[in-house]
């Protein structure tokens, strides 16, 4: 084939590649007397539609697309080989060796090289998510970015390239879905089906983890789904924290968009939302499930105390009471008749002991909404859920002791344990699971709690001290008319 013209014009110098029904030659055009690449899909044995589709995804693609860090769209057209007919996209040649084969070659990056092409990515990915319709790369890794003219300081021109697994917007409207991309570089949610800006951004962390450790992704060991790398290498935190917030397998707690990395890349310091910067306080038996897109925290049932075992103790032989009724005198029966009202009495601390201490509480988050559930052995209770957008903020409220002068309260200084009030729309939430006031959580599980919230809804953590609140809610109480 190298000696072959396509078109009457492209005269084909060597191939580049070869997979799957698929050709990548290096051709020279006859009327610029330039280089360009060619990519050929031939209707062989090996084809498949979902081929066809991509290949012409990506052509259609490319003529939208206008950047100098992206391959040029100039030509599509028929062509008939002695392999079978098929189509040929034609675009600019960009002389240059990929990340992997740099890798290969013995070339390694430090931190600062690092930070300048994820600069360099990031701005690309920054214009594609950017673009009308929407362009999602879906198959970003080392082989598919490209360096050029490495000079000084400077690590060199960044190219990406390989639109062939390419997804827009548009494309997804009404259409099903094919699963592209590469084991190791590909988030939780692309096996799904699932594509979103923050699903390249996901494929870009892993192949900068990649540059940094020398190893790929999947050779590393995982976490709960998540690549674990720190002690390969010598890195700072912030970069550290920076890859794996990129590379977190929940969607809700990963970097939504390329200008949010970017913002977090050039200023470290004024990250909130990094949910890894806190982790379960040791002992807690908190219990979290992470999947995909999903996460379930579990608070279990308040630790029993010996006195709280005294009451429910009380309480069953108040109830039992009831039933020994039918065989008593007449006498102590009008006698218990008389103790109904401490039976009542009985029965409300059994059922109240009980409610506090075989309750756990299940907090569901996902895309759209967190739901709480509340669980006892014999029945469960499920409050409204609150819908992910309406949040607007997210107020901890810390544990210390309170001035209550004018509030009417019998004394002036109460200690006021800490909670986490959600405040969506018009509305305020301090669900009693997720605070101090139940007494199922300590300090600084609240403190964790509401960290976990923060990196899902994506609202900072707004920091209240109780006196504020007091003071707010008197002023509350003034305009209501109930203080003077």
């Amino acid at each position: 084939m190298a000696s072959k013209v396509l078109k009457e014009r492209y005269a084909i110098q060597k191939q580049l590649s070869k997979n799957a029904g698929r050709r990548t030659l290096l051709a020279q055009d006859l009327q610029t007397q330039e280089l360009v690449v060619i990519k050929l899909l031939i209707f062989g044995e090996d084809f498949q539609w979902d081929s066809l589709k991509l290949f012409e995804r990506e052509a259609q693609t490319l003529q939208l697309l206008s950047h100098p860090a992206i391959p040029r769209y100039l030509d599509y057209f028929d062509v008939s080989t002695s392999m079978g007919k098929g189509f040929a996209l034609v675009q600019n040649y960009i002389p240059a060796k990929s990340l992997e084969e740099w890798l290969k070659g013995g070339r390694t990056f430090s931190e600062a090289e690092v930070k300048q092409l994820a600069k360099a990515l990031l701005e690309i990915l920054r214009y594609l998510h950017g673009h009308q319709p929407q362009v999602i790369h879906r198959d970003i890794k080392p082989s598919n970015i490209l360096l050029a003219n490495r000079s000084g300081n400077s690590v060199g021109e960044v190219y990406l390239v390989d639109f062939g697994s390419v997804q827009t917007l548009a494309a997804r409207k009404g259409s099903t879905i094919t699963i592209v991309g590469t084991y190791g570089y590909m988030p939780p949610e692309q096996f799904g089906g699932r594509n979103v800006p923050a699903s390249d951004i996901y494929s870009l962390g892993a192949t900068l983890i990649y540059l940094v450790t020398g190893r790929h992704p999947a050779e590393l060991s995982q976490d709960n789904l998540q690549i674990q790398f720190e002690s390969v290498g010598s890195l700072s935190s912030d970069l550290i924290d920076l890859l794996k917030w990129m590379t977190q397998p929940s969607l809700n707690r990963r970097i939504a968009s390329a200008g949010e990395a970017l913002a977090a890349l050039e200023h470290p310091r004024q990250k909130t939302n990094i949910s890894t910067a806190k982790q379960k306080p040791f002992g807690s038996k908190i219990k979290l499930k992470q999947d995909g897109e999903t996460v379930e925290i579990i608070i279990p049932p308040k630790k029993l105390s010996v006195v709280n075992a005294f009451w429910i103790l009380i309480g069953m032989l108040f109830i039992s009471g009831l039933f020994l009724l039918p065989l008593l005198s007449w006498s102590l029966i009008l006698l218990l008749l008389f103790l109904i009202p401490f039976l009542g009495i009985g029965l409300v601390i059994l059922w109240g002991v009980l409610a506090i201490f075989f309750r756990s509480t299940r907090i569901d988050l996902n895309s759209k909404q967190i739901s709480l559930t509340y669980l006892w052995p014999w029945y469960k209770r499920q409050d409204a859920p609150i819908q992910k957008e309406d949040i607007r903020k997210l107020i901890y409220t810390q544990r210390s002791l309170v001035i209550t002068k004018g509030l009417k309260v019998k004394n002036d200084i109460i200690n006021y344990p800490a909670k986490i009030t959600i405040i969506a729309g018009q509305q305020e939430y301090t669900p009693l699971a997720i605070s101090g006031y139940s007494n199922q959580l300590t300090e600084p599980e609240i403190d964790w709690l509401v960290q976990e919230l923060s990196a899902w809804s994506g609202v900072p953590i707004t920091i209240q001290d109780a006196n504020e609140e007091l003071e707010r809610l008197k002023e509350r109480l003034k305009r209501l008319g109930g203080s003077k």
